[in-house]
């Protein structure tokens, strides 16, 4: 075809049809030498397409940072974290630890205490007499049974000076004795459990510093890369809420087990007291049948048996 009439085509296409076609280049062919086996192109011409947006869009997806992890599982999100998100993290991960240790510990003193102290307080309120309530829990070990042995203990040095001073004395000094005794089991037995105050309340913070540093980190890569690919700024920012997510996980078991056991300590100081105050009623009938005679008393004894 010649110029000519290529012109001439192109003149009868509407001006707007022109518009809609893609931004084409063209160059002249060559005419191949004599023999050669490839034809020329009928028009004399070859389209070149540009496709600047393809190129770009390839040349991003080739971008990778050796800051991203590949991995974007909780351990490949730590192992890419800044050292202080790291640090953070582990603080919370030992505060985590300590906590289960504790209830571990606490939830087996706790039952072994209740244990002793319900057997004693039954031993305690079947008993008609000191006597008779050592006896029973002979062998045995417990708070209680520091109750009884320090109440006969007191009830010994003061025989002598019964007769002259009355009970009135000895009672005092029984009920002293076992409130002392009270509250030292109470402290040793709340021994630990403040901790988990301390990590209950303090463990979210230290995840929301983790979380501030870990994010500053992010933003300022930003504006180093400057770029807001979502594939580039993400793993960042998850690194960063990783440690208030740690955090969390320490500081809601913490909280929920120094409630359950300020209620267990509550109820195990409760049966102490109960144990207490029946002490003091033997202590009190003892030395109420002191000065009864040995008939009246052993009669008032069978008959409080039946």
């Amino acid at each position: 075809m010649s110029s000519l009439s290529l012109i001439g085509c192109l003149a009868l296409v509407p001006a707007s049809a022109l518009a809609e076609q893609p931004t084409t280049a063209v160059v002249p062919h060559a005419t191949p030498a004599f023999g050669a086996d490839q034809p020329a192109s009928p028009s004399g011409i070859e389209p070149i397409f540009a496709a600047p947006a393809v190129a770009e869009l390839s040349e991003a997806a080739d971008v990778s940072r050796e800051d991203r992890p590949h991995n974007l599982s909780p351990l490949g999100m730590f192992m890419a974290a800044d050292w202080v998100v790291k640090a953070v993290m582990l603080s919370l991960a030992f505060a985590s630890l300590v906590t289960w240790t504790v209830w571990l510990a606490k939830t087996l003193q706790l039952v072994g205490a209740r244990v002793r102290a319900t057997r004693g307080l039954k031993a305690i309120l079947k008993a008609h007499t000191l006597e008779g309530a050592m006896a029973e829990m002979a062998g045995r070990g417990g708070v209680v049974v520091s109750m009884l042995r320090s109440a006969g203990d007191e009830i010994r040095l003061s025989d002598a000076a019964f007769d002259w001073a009355g009970g009135a004395g000895v009672k005092e000094r029984v009920a002293s004795a076992l409130a002392r005794i009270e509250a030292r089991a109470g402290r040793h037995i709340s021994k630990g459990t403040g901790v988990l105050a301390t990590i209950g309340s303090t463990a979210p913070f230290v995840g929301l510093f983790g979380t501030v540093w870990g994010i500053m980190n992010a933003f300022i890569g930003i504006s180093e890369s400057q770029t807001t690919n979502l594939a580039v700024v993400a793993p960042g920012i998850a690194e960063a809420l990783l440690a208030t997510a740690i955090g969390l996980v320490a500081a809601i078991p913490a909280v929920i087990i120094y409630n359950v056991f300020a209620r267990s300590v509550t109820g195990y100081r409760q049966l102490l007291g109960d144990a207490a105050a029946g002490i003091e009623r033997l202590v009190s009938r003892d030395l109420d049948y002191r000065k009864v005679p040995n008939g009246v008393k052993n009669a008032a004894v069978a008959l409080a048996a039946e």
